[in-house]
């Protein structure tokens, strides 16, 4: 009998596969004999239906048990009207899938090994009588339904929300899928809000996978384009006399000189400092002085500040109206 499908070698895969193994091997070889990638190559399109078939049946749990039980009695020729020895009610199947019990099988009512497996993909099959001209006995023709084509690719889209200090640097991310699967993406240096990643082979049915890239808020930095923008707090003494601080920024500190009498509100630029135009060229940082006060001075503090505001002859009123 030369008609017997073994779908375990179509798979590429052992008896003993999991369920997750099975589709494994099926979205592996189906992107790889996809018609889409083969035109007009014959063989890799019957290939493919093939590949379709056979997951058809081994990825169903009662389906895959009786195409086990059947099929370890091809070779005997039990189709013709025999029956098979009766399956030992201990026999058990491998411990990737539920245990079922199909009973005793009766090959007698199939033609050959194809006819049972058409059964068990759900074609249709239909019997038409024709009389013998002269009386004899009826014959029958058997018209099979071809199977349903597997499922075209589709594209797909997931999204994936980065820190603003992680899209700044780039590097493998790790995603899991709404259908279970894990990635690993290798981000590039500077991707954006609304940016999209294509994937290929990974979406449903080996489509492509997009990832929609979306920034988390910072509570320190603010993204302008390719600009970081922030804000440093600074007491009044230093914003008078000027002093040198360390600012942070998404490559690290650095330090930053504030001139004397600096202003609330004013910017100062750190060039170079922002965030990745391209491989080699950043944007700036700006940072933004805030003069704020102490909310509890110490006592020496507060004699201090009494004894500035005795000497000095700096007037921040001088310019008001005086009427």
């Amino acid at each position: 009998m030369q008609n017997f499908r073994n779908y375990y070698e179509i798979l590429g895969i052992p008896k003993t596969s999991t369920a997750d193994e099975i589709k494994r091997s099926y979205r592996r070889l189906a992107r790889k004999y996809h018609p889409d990638l083969n035109p007009n190559d014959k063989a890799a399109e019957e290939r493919f239906k093939d590949i379709g078939e056979a997951y058809e049946v081994l990825s169903d749990i009662t389906k895959r048990q009786q195409y086990d039980r059947f099929g370890q009695y091809w070779k005997q020729g039990g189709f013709q009207g025999q029956r098979p020895p009766s399956s030992s009610p201990r026999e058990q199947y491998s411990p990737d899938f539920e245990r079922g019990n199909t009973g005793d099988v009766d090959f007698s009512q199939y033609n050959d090994f194809q006819e049972f497996v058409d059964q068990l993909l759900g074609k249709f099959r239909t019997n038409e009588r024709a009389q013998d001209t002269g009386g004899g006995a009826s014959s029958y023709r058997t018209t099979t339904q071809a199977p349903p084509r597997p499922s075209p690719r589709r594209d797909s889209e997931a999204l994936l929300e980065l820190p603003l200090e992680r899209a700044y640097v780039g590097g493998r991310e790790r995603i899991r899928l709404e259908d279970g699967r894990s990635l690993e993406v290798n981000m590039p240096a500077g991707v954006l809000s609304g940016q999209r990643i294509r994937l290929k082979g990974q979406g449903a049915s080996g489509g492509d996978l997009y990832l929609k890239i979306t920034l988390k808020p910072n509570s320190f930095f603010t993204l302008e384009g390719s600009d970081i923008r922030c804000q440093l707090p600074i007491s009044p003494s230093e914003s008078v006399l000027g002093i040198q601080v360390e600012v942070p920024t998404l490559s690290g500190l650095v330090k930053l000189t504030i001139p004397p009498a600096v202003k609330s509100g004013q910017q100062l630029r750190l060039s170079g400092k922002g965030f990745p135009k391209d491989v080699k060229t950043f944007g700036d940082q700006y940072v933004e002085i805030q003069i704020v006060v102490p909310k509890n001075p110490t006592k020496r503090e507060r004699e201090l500040y009494e004894q500035l505001l005795e000497v000095q002859s700096f007037d921040p009123r001088e310019n008001l109206p005086k009427k």
